[in-house]
C-alpha cells in the first residue's frame, strides 16, 4: 500500500463511502478509505433477512453497550453498529427515510448556512435511484438503489387496514411533500438484495479507478498533526502499525461513537477530560463527544399463528427451506424482507407542527434486539420518539484506542421524553388493537395487562432501548460547543473534516442512513468547490 494519498477517509460507512466515491470521480485526486471491518459483501449482508444473524451478534458488528441508564432502570443499552464496508448500511433495516423538511431548515436557523432542506435536497436526489418516485423530490439515476419491498407479505395490508380502522391516513411516500401518515417503507435494495453504501459508491469502482484505494481491517488509532494541520493517521492492519499521510485532507467518517473517540485520542476535545487520561491537548474543543442524541424506542410484541411471519417452529423451518429456493430463483419472498416492512409518522398532539413519533411494523416477534428467542411466530411494532430532549455524551474509557468508548445516551432522563413515549404507546396500541391485526394475534407478549400511565411507564423503562440512530457528537454549528463549521471542517484545525452523522446539530425525524449518505455527498461537493476556488 502507498504511504501517501490526497484524501484519507477514516471509516467505510455511509458517509465515508459517499464522500470517497464522489471524490474519486476526479482522476486527479487520490482517495484512500481505511475501514476497520471486512468487505461487507457476503451473502449474510446481501440477503436482506440476514440482518437477523448480524444485529444480535458480533458478526460485522461492533456490538457496543451503553453505560448503565437510570432512565432504563439501570440497564445497559445495546448499540449495534456496522463493522464492514458500508458500515451500518450493511446491518440496518434498509428503511429509506430522509427526515422532515423542517429538520434541515432548523439546522440552517442555527447558523448552518447551506443546510436548509432546499440546500440538501439536491444531494439526496443525486444519491438516489428510486424505482417508483421521481421529480420533483426524488432522483432516479443515483448510485443508491431505493425500491419497493419484494417480500409479498400479506401482513403489510393487515397493518395498513388496522391503521385506517384506527383513524389514520395512508401515505405512499414518507419522503414526499408530507411525512405524516402510515405506509409501507421503501428500502435500500436492488432486485431484492441489500444495497449498502459500499455497494452504491465503492464496489462498482474498485479495480476501475486507479485513484481509489480501499483497505479493510484497518483500525485507525491516532491522527497525526504538524502544528494545527492534520497530516497523517496511524493505524493497525494485521497487527502491524502503519502510517498514511494525507496531502490534502483527512475525512473522519467513523460514526457518532468512534469519530469523537478518535478526535479525543488525538488530543482534540475537552482539555480537562483529556488531561485526566494523560493525553496531550492539541485543541480544546469542549463539544467533542457531547450532544449525543438517539431515538428511544419501545417494542410491542404479539404471538400469531402464521407462517407469513418469521419465527421458530418445525413448520416455519420447512417454509423457510421453500423460501430459500424462491429467493435463489426470484429474489422475492420472506428472505427479501427487511423485517420492518411497515411504518408510520404520527403526532401525539394534533397541534404539533410535525410528527413526533415513528413506528416500525416488523413481521417477526422481536425481543431485546433479537438476542432473546422465543418459540412460535409473531409480529412486533416499534414506537420511537423522534426528537428527544434527553442529551447524552461519548467519553473515553481509557487512552487505549482499541477500548470501546463510554456511551451515555441518557435515555428518558428528561421527564418530557417519558410523557411523549406514554402518548406514543397509547397511539400505537390503537393500531395494534384494531380488528385487522387484533383478530390475527394469539396473545400480547408483554403489554396485555398494561393500562394505566404508571404501568406504561414501568414497561417502557423495563424494555425500551435504541432504534439505532445515534448522532450529534461532533456537531456542526457556530456556537461554543460546535466541533465543525458548516463546511464540516474541525474548528481551530486545518486539513480535517467530519463526514458522518456525528455532525448533526439535532436529531432528524426518521432513520439516519440516507441523511448520512447525503452528508457524504454534500461534503464531496464542498471539497470540490474549494479545490476549484484554489485554481
Amino acid at each position: 500500500m502507498q504511504t501517501e494519498t490526497d484524501y484519507i477517509v477514516v471509516g467505510g460507512g455511509s458517509g465515508g463511502c459517499a464522500v470517497a466515491g464522489r471524490l474519486s470521480e476526479d482522476p486527479q485526486l487520490r482517495v484512500t478509505v481505511l475501514e476497520a471491518g471486512g468487505a461487507g459483501d457476503s451473502w449474510v449482508v446481501n440477503t436482506p433477512a440476514g440482518v437477523v444473524a448480524m444485529v444480535p451478534t458480533r458478526l460485522n458488528n461492533w456490538a457496543f453497550e451503553t453505560v448503565p441508564q437510570p432512565g432504563l432502570n439501570g440497564r445497559r443499552g445495546y448499540q449495534p453498529r456496522g463493522k464492514m464496508l458500508g458500515g451500518s448500511s450493511g446491518l440496518n433495516a434498509m428503511v429509506y427515510i430522509r427526515g422532515h423538511q423542517q429538520d434541515y431548515d432548523h439546522w440552517a436557523s442555527l447558523g448552518n448556512t447551506g443546510w436548509s432542506f432546499q440546500d440538501v435536497l439536491p444531494y439526496f436526489m443525486h444519491s438516489e435511484c428510486n424505482e417508483t418516485h421521481g421529480l420533483p423530490l426524488h432522483g432516479q439515476s443515483g448510485p443508491l438503489r431505493v425500491s419497493e419491498l419484494r417480500s409479498d407479505n400479506p401482513f403489510q395490508q393487515h397493518f395498513l387496514q388496522a391503521a385506517q380502522q384506527a383513524g389514520f391516513r395512508l401515505n405512499p411516500d414518507f419522503n414526499g411533500s408530507e411525512q405524516e401518515g402510515v405506509g409501507i417503507y421503501q428500502v435500500t435494495q436492488g432486485d431484492g438484495e441489500r444495497w449498502t453504501a459500499a455497494r452504491a459508491y465503492l464496489r462498482p469502482h474498485q479495480g476501475n479507478r486507479a485513484n481509489l484505494q480501499v483497505e479493510t481491517g484497518c483500525q485507525v488509532t491516532r491522527i497525526l498533526f504538524e502544528g494545527k494541520r492534520a497530516c497523517a493517521v496511524e493505524y493497525l492492519q494485521g497487527g502491524v502499525r502503519k502510517t498514511l499521510r494525507a496531502r490534502r485532507e483527512i475525512l473522519l467518517a467513523a460514526g457518532a461513537f468512534q469519530t469523537p473517540q478518535l478526535l479525543m485520542l488525538s488530543g482534540v476535545g475537552d482539555a480537562a477530560q483529556l488531561q485526566t487520561m494523560g493525553i496531550p491537548v492539541l485543541q480544546h474543543l469542549p463539544g467533542v463527544g457531547q450532544n449525543l442524541q438517539d431515538h428511544p424506542d419501545f417494542v410491542f410484541k404479539y404471538r400469531a399463528k402464521s407462517l407469513d411471519l418469521l419465527g421458530i417452529s418445525a413448520a416455519g423451518t420447512l417454509r423457510m427451506g421453500k423460501e430459500l429456493l424462491r429467493y435463489q430463483r426470484e429474489r422475492r419472498g420472506l428472505l427479501s424482507s427487511n423485517g420492518a416492512e411497515g411504518g408510520a409518522f404520527l403526532k401525539t398532539d394534533p397541534a404539533l407542527g410535525m410528527p413526533d413519533i415513528q413506528l416500525h411494523f416488523v413481521v417477526a416477534m422481536l425481543d431485546d434486539h433479537a438476542r432473546k428467542l422465543h418459540l412460535g411466530h409473531g409480529y412486533s411494532c416499534h414506537v420511537c420518539l423522534l426528537r428527544p430532549k434527553s442529551i447524552g455524551d461519548v467519553r473515553l474509557a481509557s487512552p487505549d484506542p482499541l477500548a470501546a468508548p463510554l456511551i451515555n445516551p441518557r435515555f428518558l432522563e428528561h421527564p418530557e421524553d417519558m410523557d411523549s413515549m406514554v402518548k406514543g404507546f397509547r397511539l400505537t396500541r390503537r393500531i395494534m388493537d384494531a380488528p385487522a391485526l387484533a383478530s390475527l394475534r394469539d396473545s400480547d407478549f408483554q403489554t396485555a395487562g398494561v393500562h394505566s400511565d404508571d404501568e406504561i411507564r414501568a414497561v417502557i423503562r423495563q424494555t425500551a432501548d435504541t432504534v439505532y440512530h445515534p448522532v450529534g457528537t461532533c456537531k456542526m454549528g457556530v456556537d461554543a460547543m460546535a466541533v465543525v463549521n458548516p463546511q464540516l471542517q474541525v474548528i481551530g484545525l486545518q486539513g480535517l473534516r467530519v463526514v458522518d452523522a456525528s455532525i448533526m446539530p439535532t436529531l432528524i425525524g426518521g432513520n439516519t442512513n440516507a441523511p448520512a449518505m447525503m452528508i457524504g455527498e454534500k461534503a464531496a461537493a464542498m471539497i470540490r468547490d474549494g479545490l476549484k476556488n484554489q485554481t
